[in-house]
C-alpha cells in the first residue's frame, strides 16, 4: 500500500504546477479583459466629422488609398536576410574549424554553403534584380 500513496502524491505535486500555470493564465486573461472594459467605460465618445478622417503622419489624405510599393526594396530586404543568416552561421564554423580533426571536413561543409549563396546571388544579378534604376 505504501507505493500507491507515494504514486498519487508524486501525481498530485506534479500536476500542482500545472494548476498553478492555468491559474496565472487565467489571471492574465481577466486582467486584460478588465482593462479593455474599464477603458471601454471610462473614455469619453464624441465622434465628430475630423475624428472620423483617415490620419498618417501629421497629413491630411490626399488621393487614392492604395499606394503601390517596389517590389526591388522587399529583395533588398530579403538578400539582407539571407547574408545576415549567412554571417551567423559562419561564426560557428570558425570556432569548429579552429577544433583540431575538424578541418577538412568543415571547409569542404562551409564551402558547400557558400556556393548556394554565390548561385543565388548570380541568379539575382542575372535576373537585374540588383540594379537600381
Amino acid at each position: 500500500m505504501p507505493e500507491a500513496t507515494a504514486a498519487t502524491d508524486g501525481t498530485t505535486a506534479y500536476f500542482d504546477g500545472y494548476g498553478l500555470v492555468a491559474l496565472l493564465a487565467v489571471l492574465g486573461v481577466l486582467f486584460v479583459a478588465v482593462a479593455f472594459g474599464a477603458g471601454r467605460l471610462l473614455r469619453p465618445v464624441v465622434p465628430t466629422p475630423e475624428k472620423l478622417l483617415t490620419y498618417e503622419c501629421g497629413v491630411d489624405p490626399v488621393g487614392e488609398g492604395w499606394a503601390h510599393t517596389q517590389v526591388r526594396y522587399y529583395v533588398y530586404a530579403f538578400l539582407y536576410v539571407i547574408f545576415a543568416v549567412d554571417s551567423v552561421f559562419l561564426f560557428p564554423w570558425a570556432t569548429v574549424f579552429a577544433a583540431p580533426g575538424f578541418g577538412a571536413a568543415t571547409l569542404v561543409e562551409m564551402f558547400v554553403f557558400l556556393g548556394f549563396l554565390a548561385v543565388g546571388l548570380l541568379y539575382a544579378w542575372k535576373k537585374g534584380v540588383l540594379e537600381w534604376t
